[in-house]
């Protein structure tokens, strides 16, 4: 691993436990900043050189006027405020817990310091884990005997001998806390009317109530292990039958099992405080799912946010970028959180595809633009097969570890991810960045110290100089091809 992985850079924490204070919804002012004569430091990653996270410029704002035509600039407005940005993470499963325990120990040490130290890493602020068995898991299993509707046997034990500790020198390396969050793929199968983890099937009525206790006993499980929760999805893909754990809710049924049974038992536990995300799916229906869920106000009142992944079936055109900003724009009081996505189809030989990193760089980009308040990655980690997984869906992680030999190898989605998450601090604001030509792409934020943070990428091959410009003052920079850069002032 180069020295430029593991530059720069500190992220602030919110407790897990701790209310967040009500912020406003909807679009904010700001004062604007003045910017003549500040430096600003360039970072950069890019395709066909050794830059990695590495600071490549240090450029001066000057007076520019008006632009003319021929001039490339990014246009950023910091008066202009839209959502707060929550964190960014990734998923620690059973596949990423098992392939951890699998290094060596200074790989393992590498390994937590890469993704979750403040200085030396990229800082990741967010974790996702399954509830019950997933797909990228070794084995099927849940953590109650067959028809113990009571659940008198709830028990994690399964976890505590891989992902229990992962998750906790996760926590550790991350300074004490994350912002932690657990997803069902599937009930037990005896509460199912298909009688089977996998394959679809839905939730017997019968099993509502112990379903719905399902949720807490595995926070207090969790948190009697040392691991505060944050938050909940209610089910992970409920409309995709898989040839793996999946159950499936249209969204009447999602939002009547929410307020009618979820909701009161979370309040009734003690765990009102705790973030309930409802969908947990593609961008595809998400405003339907959203209109749903939202128009009921008894159901409502228990939903923070609205989970999705970027895995719909866009048939060679664009990913529905379009329909995020459908919901903030109707629902700006609820949070926008991106839950999961990965580069599927593994193959060993295209661990240095550019293509990897890019395929992140313009989802975060277009999504936070949209309206997506945070960002959780799915497998932070995986072996050399794409995997350990049960049903043989392999996929990519940003980070694979040969477990033959110990190497840890980095692919260019883990940089791409960084140029966001080592510099945009939970609590930041995006403000407006507005690119003159279609090759670029980028979004802007401001840290609550006042520090701005840019994120320009080039999708193109030619080197492209442009403008940061900012009311009547630029600083020149220069994208290369195929590369990402973040702008710090």
């Amino acid at each position: 691993m180069t020295k430029a992985a593991l530059m720069i850079g500190s992220v602030l924490f919110l407790a897990c436990n701790a209310p967040q204070k009500q912020e406003k919804a909807g679009p904010q002012t700001a004062p604007a900043p003045s910017v003549d004569g500040k430096k600003v430091i360039v970072y950069t990653t890019a395709d066909s050189t050794d830059y990695r996270l590495t600071i490549t410029d240090t450029v001066v704002f000057k007076e520019m006027k008006q632009p003319v035509e021929t001039q490339i600039c990014v246009f950023v407005d910091p008066t202009r405020q839209f959502q707060q940005f929550e964190g960014i993470g990734a998923a620690l499963t059973d596949a990423a817990a098992e392939t951890f325990a699998k290094l060596p120990p200074a790989k393992q040490q590498e390994f937590l310091k890469a993704h979750f130290d403040k200085q030396q890493g990229i800082g990741y602020t967010v974790a996702r884990t399954n509830i019950n068995s997933c797909d990228f898991s070794s084995d099927m299993y849940t953590y109650v005997a067959d028809n113990d509707k009571e659940l008198k046997t709830f028990d994690v034990a399964h976890d505590r001998r891989f992902k229990i500790p992962f998750i906790k020198q996760a926590m550790a390396a991350a300074g004490g806390s994350l912002k932690f969050f657990a997803s069902p793929w599937s009930p037990p199968a005896w509460m199912k009317d298909n009688n089977n983890m996998l394959k679809g099937g839905k939730l017997k009525p019968e099993f509502y109530e112990s379903w719905a206790s399902y949720y807490t006993h595995f926070i207090k499980a969790y948190e009697k292990e040392g691991i505060p929760v944050w938050g909940i999805t209610i089910q992970n893909e409920p409309m995709a039958t898989q040839t793996w754990e999946s159950c499936i809710y249209t969204a009447e049924e999602e939002r009547d099992f929410l307020k009618n049974h979820l909701g009161p038992t979370m309040h009734k536990a003690g765990y009102a405080d705790k973030k309930i995300i409802v969908w947990d799916h593609n961008r595809d229906l998400i405003y339907q799912r959203a209109q749903t869920y939202l128009s009921d106000p008894e159901a409502a009142k228990y939903i923070w946010g609205i989970g999705y992944h970027w895995y719909e079936d866009w048939s060679g055109g664009q990913p529905m970028f379009d329909n995020l900003r459908r919901v903030y724009e109707a629902f700006p009081d609820k949070h926008l959180f991106f839950t999961e996505g990965c580069a599927e189809s593994f193959n060993p030989t295209r661990y240095k595809a550019w293509v990897l990193g890019e395929e992140y760089g313009r989802s975060m980009i277009n999504d936070f633009n949209n309206g997506m308040t945070g960002f959780t990655d799915w497998n932070i980690l995986l072996d050399e097969t794409g995997g350990p997984n049960h049903v043989g869906n392999f996929c990519f992680a940003p980070v694979h570890a040969d477990t033959r030999t110990g190497e840890l190898i980095y692919t260019n989605a883990y940089y791409y991810i960084g140029h966001f998450s080592k510099f945009i601090k939970p609590g930041a604001r995006r403000v407006i960045a507005a690119p003159s030509r279609s090759q670029l792409l980028s979004t802007a934020f401001v840290n609550e110290d006042g520090k701005t943070v840019v994120v320009v990428m080039n999708q193109s091959d030619k080197s492209t100089p442009y403008y940061l410009w900012i009311n009547g003052r630029a600083a020149e920079v220069t994208a290369l091809p195929h590369s990402i850069a973040t702008l710090v002032f």
